[in-house]
């Protein structure tokens, strides 16, 4: 059984985010580059997400630590953080300059990753002698 470092990295910083969005959204918000204080509605939507990152990176750590196939949670990763952009894309002229570098920035390099951690090759549970 192989670790998948790659994996065990982006699950723990997912899972950490996410983690930080149920314990505290308000400073979770700022750490993102909010300046105002969201209304509840806002809390509402960042627990939401925070439960969701959480789950997300939670299973692809898992996965990474057991040495299972992770390209699938690469993928739901992935998937997350590009509706998190198209949503974004849609309200960007709103938040304040510093979250829009920030959250859809964030939102690309999620996107990003999550690709490269989809498409990359799996390598097999046990090698084949020859």
């Amino acid at each position: 059984m192989s670790i998948d470092r790659a994996a065990l990295a982006a699950g723990a910083l997912r899972f950490a985010s996410g983690v930080s969005f149920l314990v505290d959204p308000k400073r979770a918000d700022r750490l993102w580059g909010g300046r105002q204080l969201p209304d509840a509605t806002a809390q509402l939507l960042w627990r939401s997400m925070g439960y969701r990152d959480a789950l997300i990176g939670g299973l692809l750590l898992v996965a990474g630590l057991r040495g299972r196939d992770t390209r699938g949670w690469f993928l739901a990763s992935g998937g997350a953080d590009a509706s998190d952009l198209l949503g974004g894309l849609a309200v960007h002229t709103d938040p304040p300059r510093s979250q829009q570098v920030i959250g859809l920035g964030g939102a690309v390099v999620g996107i990003a990753v999550g690709l490269w951690g989809a498409l990359r090759g799996r390598k097999p549970d046990h090698p084949v002698s020859t």
